[in-house]
């Protein structure tokens, strides 16, 4: 069985649910088969670029199950919009 990882950003606004829907992602990212580690970009694409990325897999439950009341973005986000000469950073990282 092939296994990858998985990675998680947040970009935008923070809303009522969005890290109620990380929570939801690390949950059942961690329950499949497929998936080796889990990691999250702090401060969206921009932060990814700079690799700065968080272990998301290896926090406890707890603390992944408080993120479905917890206000504003968990992860930090972007609004960076994606450029032609961010590619071959992206795809280094």
């Amino acid at each position: 069985m092939i296994k990858g990882n998985a990675l998680i950003g947040q970009s935008g606004g923070p809303t009522s649910v969005i890290n109620s829907s990380l929570a939801g992602v690390i949950k059942k990212a961690s329950e499949t088969l497929f998936i080796h580690n889990i990691y999250g970009m702090n401060y969206g694409i921009e932060g990814f670029m700079q690799e700065q990325l968080l272990d998301l897999g290896k926090q406890p439950k707890k603390i992944i199950n408080s993120l479905r009341k917890t206000p504003s973005s968990a992860l930090g986000s972007s609004r960076h919009k994606v450029r032609d000469e961010d590619f071959p950073i992206i795809l280094n990282v």
